[in-house]
């Protein structure tokens, strides 16, 4: 009797395993590239596991039987999974937008590094805050509400019924929406900083044309946009983790 359950439990699990290992393939924190690819699998294997008693009544019966019906369930495990993923990886988007913004502002738009967190360059004021939100991901435990999200998407997406697109569309466009907007509040500081500055040379450069004003003022502009950044990186970063939690409790359903 055992022995001809096995291949439904099985079944199941990889149903399960797909699911989980495209989110985790994609989220942030779990999902990074400096991970390796056989951490990121493990983990989605023993978290596959703890999670398939709750998830098991979920699933269809008898589907051991049906190959069809597997093919069509895995390929909307995988679709779903993938969403999720993408989703929580757009909340992480608003810091290299507030990045670009703030470095084209401080005269560091030039400076390019590899964003450890991607694999690709980008500015460095980007990469910083890039690297720092995924470090208080992990400080603030909110690894722990993206592991709820990921139990929770079983019951806000049931195995077996059709992918609601529609919804996947426009949750897509609300997430890259926030994620833009947020950016923007994070460096209007430094858009103000920016505006005055610059407002300043032009008037210096009008009762002194003959000063070579952009040797003196790239120094200054980046010493004083350090200055500023110095000054309220606590807060950007408070603030940009709240819309964070707030983009992960979704999936949990708060």
């Amino acid at each position: 009797m055992t022995l001809r359950l096995l291949p439904e439990v099985a079944l199941i699990y990889l149903l399960a395993f797909a699911r989980l290992g495209s989110i985790v393939m994609l989220a942030p924190g779990f999902g990074e590239t400096t991970v390796p690819v056989r951490v990121r699998l493990l983990f989605a294997v023993f978290l596959s596991l703890a999670l398939h008693p709750v998830v098991a009544p979920l699933y269809p019966a008898g589907l051991s039987k049906n190959l069809p019906a597997i093919l069509i369930l895995l390929a909307g495990e995988l679709v779903i999974g993938l969403f999720i993923g993408m989703v929580t990886r757009l909340l992480l988007a608003g810091a290299q937008v507030a990045g670009a913004t703030i470095a084209t502002q401080l005269g560091l738009g030039f400076a390019m590094t590899v964003d450890p967190t991607q694999g690709q360059q980008g500015v460095i004021v980007g990469n910083f805050l890039a690297l720092a939100t995924v470090t208080l991901i992990f400080v603030m435990d909110l690894h722990l509400i993206a592991i709820s999200g990921m139990a929770s998407s079983f019951t806000l997406f049931p195995p077996g019924h059709f992918a609601p697109v529609g919804d996947f569309a426009q949750t897509a466009v609300t997430f890259v929406a926030e994620s833009f907007r947020v950016g923007v509040q994070i460096s209007a500081p430094f858009l103000a900083f920016g505006m005055v500055f610059n407002l300043g040379l032009g008037m210096l450069q009008k009762m002194m044309p003959q000063f070579q004003i952009y040797f003196a003022a790239m120094p200054l502009s980046i010493g004083l946009g350090l200055l500023v950044f110095g000054f309220v990186l606590a807060s950007l970063l408070a603030w940009y983790m709240d819309h964070v939690r707030e983009g992960l409790m979704r999936l949990v359903g708060g």
